[in-house]
């Protein structure tokens, strides 16, 4: 099997930790329309008020969910790594996209099409509950963004985000622009650069041609604000400790 890109893909074991979580048997019936994908920076899952015609399910990189104003400034509203899956609302029959979701930080990933995804479900209700659940943890992860945005100094969410994100990467280095960070975060890109090299020169972080890496993830944890660690938990809380 290969991806989208052309790149040979050997291992069949899902990466996805939502996937890995599934019964034995729901698993063999979503696995022969799940098709692997290269998801570059930048790459637009679903335009605000488009067609979800596929749902996906990461493997590693950060896809973020934007609202856009009307002067054409524009909200992270919520994030998804390899412990879900984008395309939530076709869970609840929809076929639009209320807000555009596009790939933050680069990665691979598996997709279906929402068709097949919502067939799928109706007969077992091991997934059904299964997705349900991500569902709920991922209402409250958002509420929690949300109070975040209000509450938290600028540099404790660059923290989180940073720590966030390392966590859904198979490295402590990965892609990560200023524009988009700033952009993510609702400030000016001017203000991600004095809390980036405050970071790097505390020597918590390298920060050099777009690309991130974390050189003290326990210092940077302890740096980030209440959110990172109640929004893991919440993570957590509907798969068990062991996702």
């Amino acid at each position: 099997m290969t991806s989208l890109d052309g790149t040979p893909v050997t291992d069949e074991r899902p990466r996805n930790r939502l996937l890995a979580r599934c019964a034995p048997s729901d698993y063999a019936r979503l696995h022969p329309h799940l098709k692997p994908v290269f998801l570059p920076q930048e790459f637009v899952l679903y335009a605000s008020r488009g067609p979800m015609d596929f749902v996906y399910f990461p493997e590693s990189g950060v896809a973020s969910l934007v609202v856009t104003m009307a002067n054409g400034k524009t909200a992270e509203v919520g994030t998804v790594g390899n412990e879900g899956f984008v395309g939530l609302p076709v869970l609840f029959g929809e076929s639009v996209a209320h807000v555009g979701v596009f790939m933050q930080v680069p990665g691979t990933g598996l997709r279906m099409p929402s068709v097949v995804f919502r067939n799928e479900l109706q007969p077992s209700e091991t997934l059904r509950n299964l997705f349900f659940n991500y569902a709920g943890a991922f209402f409250n992860q958002t509420a929690q963004s949300a109070a975040c945005a209000f509450l938290h100094s600028l540099e404790q969410r660059c923290c989180r985000w940073l720590v966030a994100t390392a966590d859904r990467m198979p490295s402590e280095q990965f892609a990560l622009t200023q524009e988009f960070f700033a952009m993510m975060l609702g400030v000016r890109r001017s203000s991600i650069s004095v809390v980036m090299g405050n970071l790097q020169r505390r020597g918590l972080v390298r920060y050099s041609r777009g690309r991130v890496t974390i050189l003290d993830r326990k210092s940077l944890q302890a740096m980030a604000c209440e959110c990172y660690h109640v929004i893991k938990a919440e993570t957590k809380r509907p798969f068990g400790d062991t996702i």
